[in-house]
C-alpha cells in the first residue's frame, strides 16, 4: 500500500482518486456490444460469452428443473446460513419501508402517495471465480418485498459452462424461476434491450467491475433504462486509532481486496506506529490467502494515511465518500454522529465489514466512487416508484384556487388560471 504521512488538504483530491480504465474505451467497448446484441440478439450473446467467459452455450436461461439439480449440490449447512440471512435481510429492509401518509395541505385539501411496484427488474449477480450468491439475496429480498412482477435474474456461467451451485441454492430459497447464464458488460444490455430468450426490464440492480458500471451507466443514458446506482469495484475505507487491533484491519483490508484487482483498499489513522504494523500484518496474512493475487494488484492501488488527528480522518473519509466505513475507534458510537458521506458504516472492533456483505440485515448493495456524497444503497424503496394523488373539495378549491390564479398569470400562464377560474365563476354564479 502507498504509504503518505501529514499530507496538506490540497493533496486530498489526489488521493481520493480511484483506478480506473479510460473512460473513452470503455464506451468505445460498451457501444460496440450494444451493437452486436441490438443486431444478433441471443447469437452474439453466446458468441459474447465465449469470447469472455470461455463457455459454449446452447441455452442462455436455465428452467427450474436444472435450478434444483444444481442446488442440490450444496452443503444443507450453506442453505441454512442462507435461510437465517435472508431472514436478517428482510427483516431489517421491512423495517425500514416507508409506509403511506397522508397530508392535508389546507382543509378540504388532501395529498398523499403510494409506492407501486416496478414491473420488470433485472438482478445482476457477479460471478466467475466468486459467484456472489450473497448479491442475489440482497437484491431479490427487497424486490419480493416490493411486489415487483417480474425478476429477471443474469449471472456468469461457471467454469463448466453452468450455474454456479451456490446460486441456484440462493434461487431456489428465494423462489426466483428466471435466470439467464450471462455475465458481463452483455448481461447488462442484454436486460435493457432485450433478446429472443432475456426479457427487457424498467430498471437494473446490481454491482461489478469497471465494465458492468460503464454498461449500466450507459443503459441510462443512451438506451432509457432506470439502474439502481453506481456500485462499481469495491471499496473500503478503514479510521482506526492507537487502540485497534492491527491484525483485525489487516484481515479487514484483504477481505476487500480479494474482490478484484480494481478494488480499493484505505485506511487513515493518526499512529503512524499502528499503520506500520497493520502493514506488518497484511504481509504476513496475505501469504496464506488463496486469492493473493488478485488481492496484491488491489493492494497497489491501496492507501495508508496518517493525519493530525481523528477529527481530520473523518473529514477525509467523508471527502472520500467510501462505499464502505470502518470505524475502529474507541468512541466510534459517538463519532459515527460525524460521518456524512458513506454508503453503509461499521461500528467497533467486532463489526468486520463482512457482516455487512451477508448476513447482519443490511444491503451490501452501495455507492461507490464518491457516489456515497448524493445517494443511498439498495433498499425497497428502490423498486418501488412513489405516484402522488390530489383530492379538493369546492370548499378548499376557493381557498387555494385564488393563490393559483395569483401564481400562473404571474408565469404568463393564462391557461392555468382559467382552469381554475371557470370553476370557482360558475360556483359562484350557481
Amino acid at each position: 500500500m502507498k504509504q503518505v504521512y501529514l499530507p496538506s488538504r490540497r493533496e486530498w483530491q489526489q488521493l481520493i482518486a480511484r483506478p480506473l480504465h479510460e473512460s473513452d474505451k470503455l464506451e468505445e467497448f460498451i457501444e460496440s456490444i450494444t451493437k452486436q446484441i441490438v443486431n444478433k440478439g441471443d447469437t452474439a450473446l453466446r458468441e459474447l460469452s465465449a469470447l469472455y467467459d470461455g463457455a459454449n452455450l446452447k441455452t442462455l436461461s436455465v428452467g427450474s428443473s436444472e435450478i434444483c439439480k444444481r442446488a442440490r449440490l450444496v452443503p444443507d449447512e450453506l442453505k441454512q446460513a442462507m435461510s437465517v440471512a435472508i431472514d436478517n435481510i428482510s427483516s431489517f429492509h421491512q423495517h425500514c419501508s416507508a409506509g403511506e401518509q397522508e397530508v392535508e395541505s389546507i382543509p378540504g385539501v388532501r395529498c398523499w402517495s403510494r409506492a407501486v411496484p416496478l414491473e420488470s427488474v433485472g438482478l445482476y449477480v457477479p460471478g466467475g471465480s466468486a459467484p456472489l450468491f450473497s448479491t442475489l439475496l440482497m437484491l431479490a429480498v427487497p424486490a419480493g418485498l416490493a411486489g415487483c412482477d417480474q425478476v429477471v435474474v443474469s449471472t456468469p456461467p461457471d467454469s463448466e459452462g453452468k450455474l454456479a451451485p451456490v446460486i441456484a441454492a440462493a434461487a431456489e430459497l428465494l423462489e426466483i424461476s428466471e435466470v439467464h447464464l450471462i455475465g458481463g458488460a452483455q448481461a447488462i444490455i442484454a436486460m435493457a434491450v432485450g433478446t429472443e430468450s432475456v426479457p427487457a426490464v424498467d430498471k437494473i440492480f446490481g454491482p461489478g467491475n469497471q465494465y458492468v458500471t460503464a454498461a449500466k451507466q450507459y443503459a441510462q443514458s443512451k438506451l432509457g433504462v432506470a439502474i439502481d446506482l453506481p456500485a462499481g469495484p469495491s471499496e473500503l475505507l478503514v479510521i482506526a486509532d492507537c487502540t485497534a487491533n492491527s491484525q483485525y484491519l489487516a484481515a479487514d483490508l484483504l477481505s476487500q481486496a480479494e474482490h478484484g484487482a480494481d478494488s480499493q483498499v484505505v485506511i487513515v489513522s493518526d499512529s503512524r506506529e499502528l499503520l506500520d504494523c497493520v502493514q506488518e500484518q497484511i504481509d504476513l496474512q496475505l501469504s496464506t490467502l488463496p486469492r493473493k493475487e488478485i488481492a496484491s494488484s488491489a493492494l497497489a492501488n491501496g492507501l495508508a494515511l496518517q493525519v493530525t488527528d481523528i477529527k481530520e480522518a473523518i473529514e477525509f473519509s467523508n471527502f472520500y465518500a467510501p462505499e464502505h466505513l470502518i470505524l475502529a475507534l474507541d468512541d466510534a458510537e459517538s463519532l459515527a454522529l460525524d460521518v456524512r458521506h458513506a454508503g453503509s458504516v461499521f461500528l467497533g472492533r467486532w463489526t468486520p465489514e463482512s457482516l455487512g456483505d451477508y448476513a447482519s440485515g443490511t444491503n451490501h448493495t452501495l455507492p461507490t466512487n464518491r457516489a456515497a456524497r448524493y445517494c443511498a444503497g439498495v433498499s425497497v424503496e428502490s423498486f418501488l416508484k412513489r405516484i402522488t394523488f390530489q383530492s379538493a373539495t369546492k370548499s378548499g378549491l376557493l381557498k387555494l384556487g385564488r393563490l393559483v390564479t395569483v401564481m400562473a398569470r404571474a408565469e404568463g400562464l393564462e391557461g392555468h388560471a382559467r382552469s381554475i377560474l371557470i370553476r370557482t365563476e360558475l360556483e359562484n354564479r350557481d
